[in-house]
């Protein structure tokens, strides 16, 4: 009797151990507000604050890490060449490292070897996948570089206009409103074409963004406002040209890409005119400057795999100042007027097994990868599969505060028409017209807490 009484214990206390019970919330306190990227979190606050691996990372990882760092920053040629062969015909820029300056933002100029800006181009209307119409002799991006005997498809003037803007209190700011020429076409451009400017976005904690759940993003839209804030981001969904199927954006300045793969070697081919196993085909084909060499894809599967896990392990900058009390008072103002209701502050990342360190993270993005009518003032007249002419992704804001350093002069906005942070603000409309408004209506010492708190990030 006794014996059947132990095992009565165990096999009761096996039961209490394996029950499946909901775990409690882990409170707010236990979590470190300086991690924004969870444990994919660097601790630097130098220029070179984006370009650091995620620690922790097996020897194989972080090799394959560096190969794509040094691939990163290497300068292509056009072909035949031994080495980085397939540059051109036409081109916007020599190497990934070029545009996107320390792995940031960049520099909203055209024509120049440091402009990170392009053009993308299209007609009125739809393609066969319901994304944006490619011009003929053009495609669907501007290039305004090309090799010797070629000729850039165009190039672009850039003239900015200023726009005084007056506080409730009586402080002017500045913003200027850019305008964009296309000038000596190499073909003439057709009589209507659609035109949208952008610079190149920061590529750190791009890993993180690919680990968040679909059902989280989606969790956050509201597309018809039933909640009545004015607010109503939505989901783009973009066509996925390998695997043949529709998928959810969530990177472009328009969530027009769906997954890393395809961000990267579309900036490969595009960008760079370098084909590869996923935009096989030379961005000139059946133009005029179309090259007729049998050397595609040009660059080595090896090569564009370890650039697309380069960037998906990149970490993220630590914030700073966390404890000061205006920092504090500044985040508290940030979400009362309603910013955060678009620029989420924390989401949990999902599985990843190639990559463990961005599994299962508590992160700081202050983003919704959803898009976002804009209004007219930041619009660009011009639809990518589902997003409209005045629509934008949200915005990440982790290492905002740090591009005065990563870039020397820093610009904001798809664009990189503003100059500061305050800037940026200032040009919200649409959904953000009223948390715009509100920000204005604070007197300049509660403005400048939110300041103070964004560059803290």
């Amino acid at each position: 009797m006794k014996k059947v009484w132990i095992i009565f214990l165990i096999a009761g206390g096996i039961a209490t151990l394996t029950r499946c019970n909901k775990a409690d919330v882990f409170p707010d306190d236990g979590y470190d507000s300086r991690l924004s990227g969870g444990a994919a979190t660097v601790f630097d606050a130098t220029s070179k604050a984006f370009t650091h691996p995620i620690s922790g990372m097996s020897a194989r990882n972080l090799q394959f890490h560096e190969l794509g760092d040094a691939q990163f920053e290497q300068t292509f040629v056009s072909a035949p060449a031994p080495v980085n062969s397939g540059l051109g015909p036409v081109f916007n820029n020599v190497s990934c490292i070029s545009c996107h300056h320390n792995d940031g933002k960049g520099t909203p100029t055209a024509g120049f070897n440091n402009s990170s800006l392009l053009i993308r181009l299209s007609l009125p209307g739809k393609d066969a996948n319901n994304g944006p119409l490619p011009i003929p002799g053009f495609g669907s991006q501007l290039q305004d570089k090309s090799v010797f005997s070629s000729m850039p498809e165009a190039q672009v003037n850039i003239s900015y206009t200023d726009v005084p803007v007056t506080y409730p209190d009586g402080t002017v700011v500045t913003l200027r409103k850019p305008s964009y020429q296309l000038v000596n076409p190499y073909i003439p451009l057709p009589a209507t074409y659609e035109l949208s400017p952008r610079m190149a976005p920061p590529v750190f904690g791009v890993g993180l963004l690919q680990a968040i759940p679909e059902s989280t993003i989606l969790s956050f839209a509201d597309p018809d406002d039933l909640n009545g804030d004015g607010i109503s981001g939505r989901p783009n969904y973009v066509y996925n040209d390998v695997t043949k199927t529709t998928d959810l954006g969530r990177f472009g300045l328009k969530a027009n890409v769906d997954d890393l793969a395809h961000q990267v070697a579309f900036a490969f081919q595009q960008d760079m005119g370098v084909t590869n196993y996923i935009e096989p085909q030379e961005s000139t084909e059946g133009q005029l400057q179309y090259d007729k060499l049998s050397d595609d894809p040009e660059l080595p599967d090896s090569i564009i795999n370890s650039v697309i896990f380069y960037v998906k392990s990149l970490a993220v900058p630590a914030r700073r100042n966390v404890t000061d009390p205006d920092v504090k008072a500044g985040e508290q103002l940030f979400a009362q007027i309603s910013c955060a209701k678009c620029h989420i502050p924390t989401i949990q990342t999902g599985v990843d097994l190639s990559l463990p360190q961005i599994s299962n993270q508590r992160i700081h993005p202050y983003t919704d990868l959803l898009l976002h009518d804009m209004g007219e003032g930041l619009g660009d007249g011009r639809p990518d599969f589902l997003a409209t002419g005045t629509e934008w992704r949200t915005m990440p804001l982790w290492g905002i505060g740090l591009f005065p350093k990563t870039n020397g002069t820093p610009f904001y906005l798809h664009d990189g028409r503003a100059r500061t942070i305050e800037e940026a603000i200032l040009w919200h409309g649409g959904e953000a017209e009223n948390a715009k408004q509100q920000y204005m209506n604070l007197n300049k010492t509660d403005r400048d807490k939110i300041l103070k708190f964004l560059n803290s990030l």
